[in-house]
């Protein structure tokens, strides 16, 4: 009987937190264990969590891993795998009550609700039955989010150490998620289906451009028309063993003139997208927009659609590479911009954060005194098509548990779809911050012109410049439809 053990050693949170900071792990006996004893493990559930688990496990189900197709069920989103709670459990037994040493012996499980990215799960097991002959316990399991509502349930049957255990604990090895290619795969399947579109590359004097040019045009998305000095470009591609013999080739003398003239194709319907090779950024757009026939009613802007393994959904930074410091006119046209790119990428209502460094309105930030008239701006029908909210700071645009800490009720907080930047500098700083360190793909081009611009820099990978060209295609194709 339990009144007759010895006084029990207490496994509180000060004990484990003791040990988690000396990287020790320790069991408990069962002498040392009573009725009504309990451990808990607290985790927040990531969306590397469930890739991670459906990598380990093979449970692909597109429910815990197609955001597209998750929306589309009764749970309206990603869920975790039911037995991810059912890991936590194993983990509390193993490594708290009663720890190191135990051997599990079964397990009954009740799923009661979905368990969603952001979620914070308290996983308990508390000590219901002892059979001291066997050594046996019986514990009752839950795992109860942060919204004090059951998700799982269960019971568990262990057979508990009877030596003590204390040893450092193991050091787990460390794991690096990257895109697939089957995401870049899907975009070039329906980016394809049109046909290709015709498009000027602007002076590809360069391996990587003109390598570009060619994967674009072996994966179905262009057709190119090269503009740059024939005899130049002809010497790249020997060099490199590039056939592009296939290719018209317009022959200009230096980078100026083959912006110029890749203009001139636009205009007289040749081409329906223009593509920038090996010159500046700054030459290419400046010869676009200093040709009035390529604007439309809104300011010309940059969109980063990029997708990274932290992040459950493709998103949209802007604007990265176009306008440096834009007032709040700008501003409107850079998210009117982005709303449309979103649209064709599939997003009916897409959730716009504006971002700056808090998420209050400060009268000394101007970048969040723009965001608030920019929200305001969408509540009088200035600004269509989508949901905003700002000002926001990044890691609650992105963080549903960040925006939660912070006390954020918002449709946009957490679940951000399109990220505005308060300038080109931070913009271009989180891009690439991102692609370098978070092991995002991504896809550049700018909008508002009346034709497609696919905007790349000379260090962008091959699939970069694939996904542009592809969101190019499909930006092409709605211009088509439905002019700018």
């Amino acid at each position: 009987m339990a009144d007759s053990l010895p006084a029990p050693v207490v496994a509180d949170k000060d004990a484990h937190a003791s040990d988690d900071v000396l990287g020790l792990i320790r069991n408990r006996i069962f002498s040392e264990i009573a009725v009504g004893d309990s451990a808990t493990i607290t985790r927040t559930l990531t969306l590397a969590d469930i890739q991670l688990f459906a990598v380990i496990s093979g449970d692909a189900n597109p429910q815990h891993l197609d955001l597209a197709f998750a929306k589309e069920t009764r749970f309206h989103g990603l869920i975790a795998h039911g037995m991810f709670g059912g890991a936590l459990i194993s983990a509390v037994l193993g490594t708290r009550l009663p720890g190191p040493g135990t051997i599990y012996l079964g397990q009954t499980l009740r799923f009661v609700a979905p368990v969603r990215i952001g979620d914070t799960l308290r996983t308990t097991v508390t000590v219901k039955e002892r059979d001291e002959a066997r050594k046996l316990l019986t514990l009752a399991c839950a795992c109860i989010n942060q919204d004090g509502v059951t998700v799982i349930e269960g019971e568990a049957k262990v057979l508990a150490p009877t030596e003590p255990i204390l040893r450092r604990r193991t050091s787990l090895p460390e794991v690096s998620m990257k895109m697939g290619d089957a995401d870049l795969q899907l975009l070039l399947e329906h980016a394809r289906k049109p046909g290709p579109a015709p498009v000027a590359v602007v002076h590809p004097c360069d391996e990587l451009s003109l390598a570009a040019v060619l994967d674009a045009h072996a994966a179905g998305l262009i057709s190119p028309i090269l503009v740059a000095p024939r005899s130049r470009l002809l010497a790249l591609a020997e060099s490199h063993k590039l056939d592009i013999s296939a290719f018209p080739l317009e022959d200009v003398p230096h980078s100026h003139a083959a912006a110029a003239r890749a203009i001139e194709l636009v205009m007289h319907g040749k081409v329906e997208m223009l593509m920038k090779g090996s010159l500046h950024t700054e030459e290419f757009m400046g010869a676009v927009v200093a040709c009035p026939g390529l604007h439309t009613k809104r300011r010309m802007s940059h969109c980063y659609l990029m997708q990274t393994p932290a992040y459950p959904r493709p998103f949209i930074i802007t604007d990265a590479a176009v306008n440096i410091e834009p007032g709040l006119a700008e501003k409107a046209d850079i998210i009117r911009n982005a709303i449309e790119l979103a649209h064709v990428i599939g997003v009916k209502t897409p959730k716009v954060a504006i971002l700056a460094a808090v998420e209050t309105v400060n009268p000394r930030m101007p970048a969040t005194l723009d965001a608030a008239a920019l929200c305001k701006m969408a509540d009088r029908g200035q600004i269509t098509g989508a949901i905003l909210d700002g000002p926001l700071a990044f890691d609650n645009a992105v963080s549903p548990v960040s925006a939660r800490v912070k006390g954020i009720s918002s449709e946009v907080a957490g679940q951000a779809d399109i990220l505005v930047v308060p300038d080109l500098e931070s913009g271009n700083l989180l891009a690439k911050q991102l692609e370098y360190m978070g092991g995002a793909i991504s896809a550049g081009l700018v909008l508002g012109a009346r034709i497609p611009l696919i905007l790349t820099s000379r260090a962008d990978s091959r699939e970069t410049r694939l996904a542009s060209c592809a969101v190019a295609r499909m930006l092409a194709q709605h211009y088509r439809s439905a002019p700018p």
